[in-house]
Formats: structure tokens, sequence, C-alpha cells
């Protein structure tokens, strides 16, 4: 069979494992289900043309294994199912009859809506598996694994997704080694092909050619693309929303909350030191956010979920840092993923970006630092930024293992998300003083719980460097006639001089 030998003669270690997976599961589902009771959804896309010669070769396989036969296949019997689209481009359309014609597909064409059409062909025919060629990345992937029953509402099927973990390299990979017609379109511009509403060449293809006399814009094919994180750029969509949660009307005018959660059994026993939450507490404070709590967690998924579960839902935004990479102790993204009750998957985006980072060392099958929390994670980008952001929800997951690296994905982070947009706590707190005693605590406590009472709108805090240190009393409100009021108030109750205002 060609598709196999073309596979087995490829140097390309990655696309093998690819592909005998794929395989693996096609053959399984093959196992499961007579051939009557399965069913191929073909749209003529670059991803529905890999899964239509791994059911080829997978269909080979299976039958050469039942009849110890090594001859090629006369027919493919897998019933195809197209649903055809007024919206669709012409050339989808005739790739499609072309590939239909080709390969001797039994071709039903459905010109309904998926849901109904696909209700009529399941009441019509004995079909209980279908195979799909969704990729992790598509809108439609989250929840699914590689075989996986029908959401609720729709007839009853089982998923069949053997190309679910495939990247948008690994498509090209397989179209290229294999040397299989695909769309033409694929080699006009298109990266990724929907309705002609809403689909256009990818812009970071165009070819400039000064010595072309021809005003139509020239496009280099899908194959060149670089990054398959930029598959989708050609399509027309929503902007995506880089601002923060709880960045909403409704806040404008309230205290913004903040946690921030450690991930580190080194931090717990001592061996590091905890330098990142400090300086974490006071950007957020400086730019306007009450930090609720920080706390340090030990390298533990389900303590990690409980942590971040708890902070999430009291709190505006939870910061959490550590346990980030791809060792057996870094559990933090899997602990966010247990928190929000999704998996972990891979995200084509992000491992295109590792994949630039450090190339050679990312050629495995699976890349476990490209696994992230399935439908909840948003990518931030930078331009000073190697990788992006993670930004789940209201929960931002930091990478930074210093300061140094702090104050650049700090930086970033508050240009991305307006985390400084809010200026409610600093408006509360845009005056402060601070003054030095020696008294002792007993004399201070009840002056200053009075005073407390007495000017609910400011915030009286103490603190001493020392045991036997000096007390600093630290007084924040709205204005400075407000605090000068306490700081009298204060004074009067004990004898001249025993107050030292400080710097």
């Amino acid at each position: 069979m060609e598709i196999d030998k073309a596979i087995g003669e490829s140097d390309d270690k990655r696309l093998k494992t690819k592909y005998n997976n794929a395989i693996f599961v096609i053959r399984r589902a093959l196992s499961l289900y007579s051939i009557e009771e399965v069913a191929f959804s073909f749209n003529g896309g670059k991803d529905s043309t890999v899964l239509l010669h791994l059911l080829r070769a997978g269909y080979f396989l299976h039958k050469k294994e039942l009849t110890c036969s090594n001859g090629g296949i006369s027919n493919f019997p897998v019933r195809t199912i197209y649903f055809e689209s007024p919206s669709a481009f012409t050339e989808i359309n005739s790739f499609t009859y072309d590939a239909a014609q080709t390969y001797d597909l039994q071709l039903d064409i459905i010109r309904q809506d998926f849901k109904s059409g696909l209700e009529a062909l399941l009441k019509a025919n004995p079909i209980r598996a279908i195979f799909l060629g969704v990729r992790i990345g598509d809108p439609t992937a989250v929840g699914q694994e590689q075989f996986s029953p029908s959401s609720p509402g729709w007839p009853p099927f089982m998923r069949v997704n053997p190309i679910l973990d495939w990247s948008y390299r690994d498509v090209w990979a397989f179209l290229l080694t294999c040397k299989v017609k695909y769309c033409s379109l694929y080699d006009q511009g298109y990266t990724s092909i929907g309705s002609i509403h809403d689909t256009v060449p990818n812009a970071l293809l165009s070819v400039n050619d000064t010595t072309s006399s021809s005003k139509e814009k020239l496009f280099k094919p899908a194959y060149l693309l670089s990054d398959g994180r930029l598959e989708r750029a050609g399509r027309v969509k929503k902007n995506a929303s880089l601002k923060n949660d709880a960045d909403s009307d409704s806040h404008k005018h309230e205290v913004l909350l903040a946690s921030v959660i450690a991930v580190g059994d080194e931090i717990l026993s001592g061996t590091v030191e905890d330098q990142l939450g400090l300086c974490l507490c006071k950007k957020l404070t400086s730019v306007g956010w009450s930090v609720q709590q920080t706390s340090v967690i030990r390298n533990d998924i389900d303590s990690v979920s409980e942590e971040v579960d708890r902070q999430r839902s009291i709190c505006d935004m939870v910061f959490i840092y550590g346990g980030v990479g791809p060792l057996h102790s870094d559990v933090t993204l899997a602990g966010v993923a247990k928190a929000f009750g999704v998996r972990l998957a891979p995200d084509e985006e992000f491992e295109e970006y590792l994949r630039h980072l450090i190339s050679e060392q990312c050629t495995g099958d699976r890349n476990e630092m490209a696994q992230l929390p399935e439908g909840i994670t948003e990518l931030l980008h930078h331009e000073k930024l190697s990788v992006p952001l993670i930004k789940c929800r209201n929960v931002i997951v930091l990478a930074a293992t210093n300061t140094e690296e702090l104050e650049k994905e700090w930086e970033c982070l508050t240009e991305l998300t307006k985390l400084g947009g809010s200026t409610s706590l600093m408006e509360l707190y845009a005056s402060s003083r601070r003054l030095m005693t020696s008294l002792t605590d007993v004399e201070v406590a009840e002056p200053l719980t009075k005073l407390g009472l007495e000017f609910p709108d400011i915030y009286i805090g103490c603190y001493r460097k020392s045991r036997q240190g000096p007390i600093i009393i630290c007084l924040k409100g709205k204005d400075n006639a407000r605090i000068d009021s306490v700081v009298q108030a204060l004074c009067k109750r004990f004898k001249e001089g025993v107050f030292v205002d400080m710097k």
C-alpha cells in the first residue's frame, strides 16, 4: 500500500509515531464496528484529506491481517459523508468529487445542516461510529478524546478522532511525504479553509513581487507557513480580548482582590528563599490591587488544585508560579486544570513556540510542556517574551524563576491585561504617612483601636523590623487632611515628641 510504504521509508520519526498512533485508532475502530457501522466525514480540507489516506492505509492493514493477504485495495467500502454547502469554495467541491472518483468512495451527499443531515443519515443506516478529522485547537475539539460519544442533544454515535493530537506541521509532513493530492486553494496561500464568507489567503504567505505587472496578490503555498500557531490567521474572526476578566464595568469602582500562590517543596523545606511572592505583592499593590493572601503549596496536583479552586472563587485574579515545566515535580498546570474540571491537552500554538525556542529538543511525538488546560487557556503574546504567558480564566500562570524574569513578565502582563487599569485602591490610599515610636505594643494598642473605629476610611497598620526595635505605624487614605487628623488625634494621647515622621 503506497501510504504505508511512503511513511515507512521516511526519516521523520515524529511523523512515523503520529502515523502509527492514528493507524492504531483506526484499526481499533474497525475491530469494534463492522464496515457497515462506520462512516467517514469528508469535507475536502487538508485534515480531512490526511484522514482519507490514513483510513485507506488502516483499512488495508486491517484487511491484510484478517485475510493474510498482501494484495492492494480493490475498493474502499467505508461510507463517506459530504455536507455540501452553497457557501463552500468551488475548489473544495471539485476536489471532493475528484477524490471520490479517484479512490472509489461511497459518497453520501447531504445538503441539509450538519445536525439534521446526520439525524436523517443515522436513521436510514446502521452507522454507530464516524471518523472525523478533528485536531486539538479546533473549536469542536474541546473535551474530545480519540473515542468520544456524541454530545447530548445529538443523535448517538461514537466520534473517532485518529488525528486529534496532530499539529499543522504533522499534517503537511504527511501530505508532502505521501505525495497525495490536496485542494488547490492550499497552493494559493489558504492555510485554514472555512466558507467563502470567512476565509481569505493567509497574509503571512503573501509575496512582494515587484517584477510582476499583475495587480493580483500572490501567495506562497500553505506548507511554507513556518508557524503552525498562525494557521487560522486567514479566518475572519472576532478580536480576542486580552483584557483581564476582572477589568469590567462592574469592577471599576471596587477594590480588586488578588491572591498569590507559590508552588515548590524547596520553598517549604527552606532550601530556596521565595523572593517572587514579595516582589509580586509589591507590584500588585502599586497598581491598585488588594492582595488578600499569599500561600506556598507543595508539588502535588491535588494540593495545587484545592488552593487554586478556593482562591479563584474569592479573588478577582489569582497569580501562581513555580512547578511549571517538563519535570515530574512540575504539576502546576495539571493542578489548575483539575481546579477548573478540565483535562490537559496538547496546545499546537504553544507547542510551536516551544519548538522555536528549543528546536531539536522538541522532536518527540508528545511534548509535555505543551499540555495546557483545555478550553480555558488564553495565550498572552508579547514581543519581549519568547513564549506567551498562560491565562486560565482568572488564573495567571507565571513562568518566572527569579525577580529579573518576573520584572519582564510583569511589564508585559500589565500591558496585555490592563492590570493597572483599576485605580480604585490607589484612589482609596492615594495619601500615606508613616510614624515611628519607641512606645510598647501595649501602650499603643488601645489608642490605635479607637482611632480605627473613629476613622474607618483610614487604613492603620503596624509592624516592627525587630522585636526590640521601634514600632512603625502606617497610615493610608484618600487625602492628607484625614491622615493629618488621625496623627493629631494620636499625638494628643501621648507626650510631645513620642512619634517621629518617617520620610
